[in-house]
């Protein structure tokens, strides 16, 4: 068992170069925010804009 242990142990160590601290991961995150948070903004506005449109747009085809 003790072997098993060690083999997934020693297989693993290597991984962890690969996964950034989470310091460095922070800001990333921050920065994903506020953009997320933005373009949900973004995206409301052109979604009433866009429903407007189409609601226009079938008004006219309905009158003609």
């Amino acid at each position: 068992m003790l072997h098993l242990l060690f083999a997934t142990a020693f297989m693993a160590a290597p991984l962890t170069l690969y996964v950034p601290l989470i310091r460095t991961l922070s800001p990333f995150v921050e920065s994903l925010e506020v953009f997320v948070r933005e373009a949900a903004m973004f995206s409301r506005r052109a979604y009433r804009r866009i429903r407007l449109g189409v609601r226009r747009i079938l008004a006219a085809a309905s009158r003609s």
